[in-house]
């Protein structure tokens, strides 16, 4: 990803692109263009991936000669310039050069269109960075710090709370989160999250300790408080056999209509020397928060300031393990195909 980089460019190359979109560039902006000029058009991108077993992200940073191209002028988008641009799902992440329709100047957001909303131009924006600065650097951080996983040489945009672990006897599970806004919408209120989970045994465990999970049990709340329980045999189909030293990890989403939900449960085991002998492995509770968001002018009438508070239209969630992508709340988006499993 970093030999992807290119060469930074000169400032009369950066004057001439503001002359052609008639906006100025943020002066932090600017200046990462005399360090490099974004990255070539290739996979992985240098902003972070996010795969499931049907859909698949993965975000470049635009050099400046193709986000001035992608430079937006209609209603709803007006003044503002991609910075990111993914290959398979189209999606971008903008810097609104100006303050008009009711966004900040600098502020970075993925638009998020209306889908209930006759115009067009009514397009709702998931917040990301109030700054160039803020945005990148906070990305940065995240990968250096060891917060995002590098799996098979691709960044993976997953959060983990390093609280975020249980211990039951010889097998610990950490779960981390991600927010995928390409398959969410504010309004409908529809928050779709990925979450992946690591089940480990410990390496010194006695090889009599060996066992197999058999099923799991989740126990899912609302930010209305409203609790939903849900059971079913193994995760995603499979049954792993734990070990010594094994590891075991996989993902899967779920989503809600309120703004935040967090989940906790157990894993049911048997040990293989004696199919007799049961018992309950916990995982630890976790949250999934989406990230601040502005509802459209057009359907506001007036700016509003971001906003994280609970959407009522619809209190619902999905728990069903087979999940059809094309039937997401009615997001205008290519549905890819297959299944995405839900809290297995």
């Amino acid at each position: 990803m970093i030999v992807s980089l290119k060469e930074g460019v000169k400032e009369e190359e950066l004057d001439a692109v503001e002359a052609q979109i008639g906006c100025k560039l943020a002066n932090d902006y600017r200046c990462s263009f005399r360090i490099h000029n974004g990255q070539k058009l290739v996979v992985p991108g240098l902003m972070g991936s996010m795969a499931l077993s049907n859909h698949y992200r993965s975000e470049d940073l635009l050099d400046i000669e193709t986000a001035a191209g992608g430079f937006q002028q209609r209603k709803g988008m007006r003044q503002c310039l991609p910075l990111t641009f993914c290959f398979h799902t189209g999606l971008s992440q903008y810097m609104a050069l100006e303050s008009v329709e009711g966004r900040n100047c600098n502020e970075i957001f993925y638009h998020c269109p209306d889908q209930m909303a006759q115009d067009p131009s009514a397009i709702d924006m998931f917040i990301t960075g109030s700054s160039f600065t803020e945005w990148f650097t906070s990305y940065v951080h995240n990968v250096v710090a060891g917060e995002y996983p590098i799996i098979r040489d691709q960044i993976f945009r997953y959060v983990h709370d390093k609280q975020c672990v249980a211990t039951t006897g010889d097998i610990k599970v950490a779960v981390s989160t991600s927010f995928l806004p390409e398959l969410s919408s504010v309004h409908p209120p529809h928050f779709f999250f990925t979450y992946r989970i690591r089940i480990e045994m410990a390496k010194d465990a006695l090889p009599e300790n060996a066992c197999q999970l058999d099923s799991r049990y989740w126990k899912i709340t609302n930010a209305n408080g409203n609790v939903e329980e849900v059971r079913g045999p193994g995760v995603v189909g499979e049954f792993p056999v734990m070990s010594p030293g094994k590891v075991h990890e996989y993902a899967s989403c779920t989503t809600f209509s309120t703004t935040s939900e967090f989940m906790e449960g157990h894993y049911t085991f048997h040990r293989l020397k004696n199919k007799e002998e049961v018992f309950n492995v916990s995982i630890p509770r976790f949250h999934m928060v989406c990230p601040p968001f502005r509802k459209s002018v057009v359907r506001t009438g007036s700016a509003s300031d971001a906003s994280t508070a609970p959407c009522n239209d619809e209190e619902r969630s999905s728990d069903t393990d087979d999940y059809d992508d094309g039937q997401r709340g009615g997001l205008n988006i290519p549905a890819p195909s297959g299944r995405c499993p839900r809290h297995i």
